[in-house]
């Protein structure tokens, strides 16, 4: 098994300090770089990368500070940790002036072997470190690709039997006059809509957690947005003409958000509570502008979400939401919710008991905080 180099960089003018340092810090998973002034400790740097370097201060031509400058000002190697080390005495001036060049540490000769050692193999374990992180990082770019690719590839190829099946139901409940037929079309059409429903929670999902859904923020009506939503409820005479669905909306509902997402979030707040709302009683959505920086959608229905699922509600690819109904969805409309209130630069909450019933309740700010979007991915 091949050790992973990190590089150390010694730099003295004196020979039999740099062959005592470097017996001193060898290591299997240490490679010294020597040089024996500032020039050549410059064209290595140009060359390699260091976790630490290990500067004399007084060599002649350049000194350890204007080395240390000199490192400390390309972007390069402005990272580089800088030990010093100096043979003369301790001096609280010289010993500033070190630190202001851009050093970390400041020994002085005759050295503490064991100090040394344990100074150097810190900065070689971080460097070790750092390397990991990054390639955990590339793993994780990589994986998400990979995902987001998958997921818009499952989602085109569904949508041209999907929308054929769809076609198909369609037809069937229009120009059949046998109740029978009629019914399994319509049957097929609520099933259709589901799946159709999945594709694009599975593909914006795979882009919200990899931070590839950019924000299309336009100026938005806020009650305009949730009556366009509720319109598309219209279908089902129960919710809409029973009065199961009630609309609220007071204030300054107008901000800048992306209208499809939002339109999204509110749409997933709605299917939750009329899916797991008590059947007889309405649920309403109910929008509030009083305030000049945000505006809230509140979503509430009759009955109490249990204390144990609470704490994974929002949880991705959850069955907490959908114990009583398995099948009925991928457990991922509140976590998408959260996540789009979240890229927004707000939240959701959720408030829940036997006397109030249930209310979740997303937080949007009007404008891009500090100018700009806001991210937050995760799973949690």
């Amino acid at each position: 098994m091949n050790l992973p180099t990190v590089n150390v960089l010694i730099v003295d003018d004196i020979e039999h300090n740099l062959t005592a340092l470097s017996a001193l810090l060898a290591q299997p998973d240490v490679r010294l770089l020597v040089a024996r002034s500032g020039v050549e400790a410059l064209e290595l740097l140009l060359e390699h990368d260091v976790a630490v370097a290990i500067l004399d201060v007084n060599m002649p031509g350049m000194s350890g500070f204007e080395l240390a400058s000199l490192i400390r000002g390309s972007p390069r190697t402005a990272h580089v940790p800088i030990i010093f080390l100096t043979a003369t005495s301790q001096d609280a001036i010289r010993t500033f002036q070190g630190y202001e060049a851009g050093a970390v540490d400041f020994l002085y000769k005759p050295i503490e072997p064991r100090i040394v050692q344990s100074k150097v193999s810190i900065f070689v374990q971080l460097e070790l470190q750092k390397r990991q992180l990054a390639e955990q990082l590339a793993a994780t770019r990589q994986m998400l690709e990979a995902n987001e690719m998958l997921m818009a590839v499952l989602s085109h190829d569904l949508r041209s039997p999907l929308s054929a099946v769809m076609s198909s139901a369609e037809y069937l409940t229009r120009a059949s006059s046998d109740e029978k037929i009629v019914a399994v079309g319509r049957r097929i059409e609520h099933c259709g809509r589901r799946m159709t429903r999945m594709v694009e929670q599975l593909l914006n999902l795979a882009r919200l957690q990899g931070g590839r859904l950019p924000l299309r923020r336009s100026e938005v009506q806020l009650d305009a947005l949730c009556q366009a939503v509720i319109e598309e409820f219209a279908a089902n005479a129960a919710i809409v003409a029973g009065g199961r669905l009630v609309f609220e909306a007071q204030g300054d509902l107008a901000g800048l958000w992306d209208s499809d997402l939002i339109a999204q979030a509110v749409a997933n707040l709605v299917i939750n509570a009329l899916t797991h709302g008590e059947a007889d009683a309405p649920v309403r959505l109910r929008v509030s502008g009083e305030s000049p920086v945000e505006v809230l959608v509140t979503v509430a229905n009759r009955g109490a979400i249990p204390a144990d699922v609470m704490p994974m509600l929002f949880a991705a690819f959850s069955t907490a939401t959908r114990a009583e109904r398995q099948g009925s969805g991928l457990g991922l409309g509140l976590h998408i919710v959260r996540l789009i209130a979240r890229t927004h630069g707000g939240d959701v909450t959720v408030t829940s008991n036997s006397a109030d019933g249930t209310a979740f309740t997303i937080r949007l700010p009007r404008k891009p905080l500090g100018g700009g979007q806001v991210f937050e991915i995760g799973l949690a």
